[in-house]
């Protein structure tokens, strides 16, 4: 739920027709648009993608060693606990790196100095955590393959498979885990240069235009038993999952959902966010799709129903341009921060 803005002076009849010309348009725009940059300088954060409370944390550490980096280290905090401290997995595994005791016995570090090597304080797990990957890093460097894939094979599955199978192994939970890491960096790091364009963005902005005019319902997913209405991240779901990308549920996952792009290379299709806490993606509480010219589709609050609103607003906090990946990689649970 979020305040309203009022789009004033445009009539739903103005407003399909300018939608309609939009998602012609994405894809002409989005051909025109090269992202990806390079690897030159150090790997920052994505605005607020790490909670405030741990990002001098996870820059600091995602330093220690060249296997690893700041984006890459909160994308495997973030695979592990989704950012909750007092996470416990059924196989033992504590805190926010999620270190099984025997591993935490063995390379658990003391990060903020202050006398105990405490696995659910994240000031002793995240530096414990970058730690481990440097020196499991070191374990496996002589291993064909990517070295950071390797490390996190290793991180996994442990560096003896590693080494065993020349790389990393044929464990499905091993690979997979890989590739969601890798995958979630991307989301985490802050983009150097242009972000590519999403393929299926017309789609979903084709979607969202249908459902002007809806009435708003708290937690709707667009059933019929809800009346075909939605919520704000219930109808960006329900749009991309028409061009078959399944987004989470929730607006501060669906921000993990794919790169950052800046506010003044935003393009048709991309999710906006809004929150309170500018700092802690975890606060985000509204998203809409971006439609292009300074505005979006989105589903407001209780009482309003589907409609543009401006995105320019102060509670404005970012934007993801969804990748098929990207959502992919999202954790099947609802992390906590």
């Amino acid at each position: 739920m979020r305040k309203a803005w009022l789009v004033a002076g445009v009539s739903i009849g103005a407003s399909l027709a300018f939608v309609a010309l939009l998602v012609v348009g994405t894809f002409t725009a989005a051909s025109g648009v090269f992202g990806g940059g390079g690897k030159n300088g150090s790997v920052g954060l994505a605005k607020g993608s790490v909670p405030a409370k741990y990002q001098s944390l996870v820059q600091q550490w995602g330093n220690l060693c060249p296997a690893i980096n700041p984006a890459l280290l909160a994308a495997q905090l973030y695979q592990e606990s989704g950012w909750n401290p007092r996470a416990q997995s059924h196989a033992a595994a504590q805190g926010i790196a999620q270190f099984i005791p025997g591993t935490w016995a063995a390379h658990g570090v003391d990060g903020d100095k202050d006398g105990d090597r405490d696995v659910w304080d994240p000031a002793d797990a995240i530096p414990s955590a970058a730690t481990y990957d440097c020196a499991l890093a070191g374990y496996v460097k002589k291993a064909p393959g990517d070295p950071v894939n390797n490390m996190l094979a290793a991180y996994n599955a442990g560096a003896y498979a590693v080494i065993r199978y020349g790389g990393v192994p044929p464990y499905n939970e091993t690979q997979n885990y890989v590739k969601i890491i890798r995958t979630l960096e991307k989301s985490f790091a802050r983009p150097v240069g242009r972000v590519d364009p999403s393929r299926q963005a017309a789609g979903a902005i084709y979607f969202a235009q249908q459902k002007l005019g809806t009435k708003y319902l708290w937690g709707g997913n667009g059933t019929t038993e809800q009346g075909g209405r939605f919520d704000c991240s219930g109808l960006t779901q329900a749009a991309y999952r028409t061009v078959d990308i399944e987004l989470p549920r929730v607006a501060n996952d669906q921000y993990n959902a794919g790169p950052h792009p800046s506010r003044e290379e935003l393009l048709p299709g991309d999710l906006v966010f809004f929150s309170d806490d500018l700092t802690n993606s975890r606060a985000i509480r509204h998203v809409g799709l971006y439609v292009g010219g300074g505005y979006m589709i989105n589903a407001p609050r209780p009482g309003a129903v589907i409609r543009f609103d401006k995105i320019d607003t102060p509670d404005y906090f970012g934007a993801t341009r969804v990748t098929e990946d990207g959502a992919k990689a999202l954790p099947s649970f609802a992390p906590e921060a």
